[in-house]
């Protein structure tokens, strides 16, 4: 497939220098993924003085499978890779990266747990311990996403705590419950975990005297990167080569809060800002728009608020079903009609309704997005997959079911998170779905609708079928 030609202000980002450190924030829909593959492409041309090896990464496998389809003989010299692969190829180099040496996240929760048992031992009252064990892993997991390698890192960080949580005394409790983790797991005979396995690729390539492999390095769906992910790759290039970060702040989804100083990006310039929308309708693009001036999104940074767009679409709808069944029935024959017409994805919020929607279609008659995904197969116009797969995707047609105010935000998310935390990553995932869209707009639920949705009938119609 030939490579898009760019438009409007994309012709000026592309042929920004060849050296540095360049970032890049985009409306969604404004071309950040189509930016980010032409300036691959052109960073590696061979006939530019400026050429070299270049790494195009992003978050999930998913998006890289869709990114060799849409460019499979168009990017010579480039290497398209999800970043757990580069880090794990990297520290193959180094005769660090053995098989089965990574820590799975059901493994990880145990060890977790255990370590857990063993400092309680210790301090039995202390209200942190009150905490969920799914809540005390996710603060562990800020620690890795952040580089932090001492306590006294830590401490300077101040890192975000519920009020019940007395910082002082809660640090030292976290810190030995990593340490204990981290024996554990070594104990049990892997290395690393999800998380710190960028801290290592990091901290490898600070000291590593070998040339680089990469020249130049573009980061695509740049805000689900952790800190240390980013930083990993800043080192990964050579003094004359760059980095080209883009990211959509509206769309983080991975938890990760950073500025690009503590990311290792030293930017010569502000961001360059992409606000037009060349995907969405007016119609999406308006209620996308509503939803990041609902009360979750308050406080997050460089959020890049659309221009409107100027096509007219219809209007996204939500359609309240009386029993599930109904609403399940609607879903597949909706998307089945919809898939002769273009390509249209039913987006779920996690794997497990991902798989029951899959049982509903016939075996090969849809594409399956998952995080595994090793080629992009169109079977139809149909494609099945999570909010997370769909990052930086379009279709025509997009169909949201169960969005239910039982269902979003999970409750399990709301106990281990807190109702703000949980609210505001429900919502930010909503976003993402929302935007997939570029003419048609189908939302579901049964009984009462989530409370995330902005309830102007202006904005969003709701239809009693």
């Amino acid at each position: 497939m030939p490579l898009p030609k760019p438009i409007g202000r994309q012709k000026e980002v592309l042929y920004l220098p060849a050296q540095g450190h360049i970032v890049v924030l985009g409306t969604a829909g404004s071309g950040k993924t189509t930016l980010a593959i032409l300036r691959a492409a052109y960073l590696a041309d061979n006939s530019t003085e400026h050429s070299g090896p270049t790494l195009l990464v992003t978050f999930n496998r998913a998006l890289v499978a869709y990114f060799k389809y849409l460019a499979s003989t168009e990017l010579e010299n480039v290497t398209v890779e999800h970043y757990h692969k580069f880090a794990r190829g990297y520290l193959h180099s180094l005769g660090k990266m053995g098989n089965n040496t990574i820590l799975d996240p059901d493994e990880r929760i145990a060890c977790i747990k255990s370590a857990i048992i063993t400092v309680a031992a210790d301090h039995p009252n202390h209200p942190l311990l009150s905490k969920s064990p799914e809540f005390i892993a996710e603060e562990l997991r800020w620690i890795s996403q952040h580089g932090i390698c001492e306590i006294e890192q830590y401490h300077a960080a101040r890192p975000p705590l519920p009020l019940d949580l007395p910082v002082a005394s809660t640090l030292p409790l976290l810190w030995r419950i990593l340490t204990d983790y981290r024996q554990q797991r070594i104990d049990t005979g892997k290395q690393y975990d999800w998380d710190d396995i960028a801290v290592a690729v990091r901290d490898e390539l600070a000291v590593d005297s070998r040339a680089r492999r990469y020249r130049h390095v573009i980061i695509d769906e740049g805000q689900d990167f952790s800190p240390v992910m980013i930083q990993s790759l800043v080192q990964a290039v050579p003094a004359n080569g760059s980095v080209t970060f883009f990211g959509d702040v509206a769309q983080q989804i991975y938890g990760s809060r950073m500025s690009w100083r503590s990311a290792g990006l030293n930017l010569a310039a502000p961001p360059w800002l992409f606000q037009e929308n060349y995907r969405n309708t007016k119609q999406i693009a308006e209620l996308a728009l509503a939803l990041t001036k609902m009360p979750f999104y308050q406080g997050a940074a460089d959020i890049v608020a659309p221009r409107t767009p100027r096509a007219a679409g219809p209007p996204p709808s939500l359609l309240v079903f009386s029993d599930a069944k109904s609403e399940e029935t609607f879903v597949v024959n909706q998307a089945l009609k919809l898939s002769h017409a273009g390509s249209i994805a039913i987006l779920t919020v996690d794997h497990e309704e991902r798989r029951f929607f899959n049982s509903l279609f016939k075996a090969g008659t849809f594409t399956e997005l998952k995080k595994d995904m090793a080629k992009w197969t169109c079977n139809s116009g149909l494609s099945i997959g999570t909010y997370h797969a769909a990052k930086g995707m379009e279709f025509d047609s997009v169909i949201l079911p169960r969005l239910d105010s039982s269902r979003i935000p999970k409750p399990e998310n709301v106990q281990v998170f807190g109702e703000q935390q949980a609210r505001a990553d429900a919502g930010r995932l909503l976003y993402v779905g929302i935007t997939r869209a570029r003419q048609g707009l189908i939302l579901t639920c049964t009984g009462s609708q989530t409370t995330l949705l902005p309830s102007d009938p202006k904005i969003l119609p709701v239809v009693q079928p």
